[in-house]
């Protein structure tokens, strides 16, 4: 399926301004990140989540809604607590999270009992003639500091040796110009997603970590395609100018780049319009992966070894090494 025919987007001349863009994001993100932090999850630091359904064994009882229970756990000694909903508002299920107010604080186990002990005693009416244990609390569990950090650091590691595996493998496949400049373009795309997590104050949770490892195999395999092409266009226009040989090679997989695209980012935004609140931050995470993974793709991985190869004046060696490896 061909989108555009015979496309000559000036990819190339206007790489300066994609460069801007690009800068002023992931600077704006950085800025973001070392001012406002992360919003580590309890997984990743330490605390108390509880899911509890709160719908009355009478049907003649009122709805309870999130702003009665976040009073009630305010006025008794939980001002911090997160509350929302889970799927359906007339199905009454909260998820509820206590978040140490430091990384080495203990939040013990006795938490949570205190918090179903305020339930029963301010909230009668919806937990009466139900089963505690079966029927309200749905899934507890408390996360220590020593186990949140170890968490915080593996999910570190894991992002930063995925970065050096396809470093390795680009340098391998293509050439290291291409492998190093693939990697840039990978960490612009994520942490521009860090960024606008940090500007909306949204949970870092283990699911968003499996969102940007996504974002990062979505990313360079839509550079590789791009890389392929310069690569076999070097060798059939091998006379032409470096900037029109991968200004071409870019107009040529750009409605494969588009149709992958749109397909990958409906499937995003169907999750994040319909999967639910729990898929709703990993959604949302994906659709900015895609929209800045293309955009990296296309306007910035290319470019950056094209400009690699004309500052360092050793294109003709560089494109010589490059054409064996096929």
């Amino acid at each position: 399926m061909r989108l555009f025919r015979n496309p000559n987007i000036p990819f190339v001349k206007i790489r300066m301004i994609s460069y801007i863009i690009a800068g002023i994001l992931v600077l704006g993100s950085i800025v973001l990140l070392l001012t406002r932090g992360v919003n580590w999850s309890i997984d990743f630091t330490s605390g108390v989540s509880a899911s509890i359904n709160l719908k009355a064994a009478d049907p003649n009882t009122p709805l309870l809604n999130v702003a009665t229970l976040r009073n009630v756990l305010n006025k008794h000694g939980f001002p911090e607590a997160e509350i929302q909903n889970i799927g359906d508002p007339a199905n009454a299920s909260f998820l509820i999270k206590i978040k140490s107010k430091t990384d080495d604080e203990e939040v013990t186990s006795g938490v949570k009992d205190e918090i179903l002990k305020i339930i029963q005693q301010n909230l009668p009416e919806y937990v009466q003639g139900r089963d505690l244990a079966k029927d309200v609390v749905e899934e507890i569990y408390v996360v220590g500091p020593k186990v949140g950090g170890e968490l915080r650091s593996q999910a570190t590691v894991a992002v930063i040796i995925a970065l050096i595996l396809m470093v390795i493998y680009v340098w391998f496949r293509f050439e290291l110009t291409f492998g190093v400049m693939a990697i840039l373009a990978l960490f612009h795309d994520v942490i521009i997603v860090l960024g606008v997590f940090s500007l909306t104050g949204k949970e870092i949770t283990t699911q968003i970590i499996a969102a940007l490892l996504t974002i990062v195999g979505y990313s360079i395999n839509d550079t590789i395609v791009v890389f392929d092409r310069i690569r076999e266009d070097l060798v059939i226009y091998r006379n032409d100018p470096l900037p029109s040989i991968f200004n071409r090679a870019l107009n040529s997989t750009l409605s494969r780049t588009t149709v992958t695209t749109i397909t990958t980012l409906f499937s995003a935004l169907a999750l994040y319009f319909f999967g639910g609140t729990v898929l709703h931050d990993f959604a949302l995470a994906m659709v900015l992966g895609v929209i800045v993974g293309t955009f990296s793709s296309v306007f910035l991985a290319s470019n950056l070894v094209l400009d690699v190869f004309s500052i360092t004046r050793k294109e003709k060696q560089r494109i010589q090494k490059l054409t064996k490896k096929k």
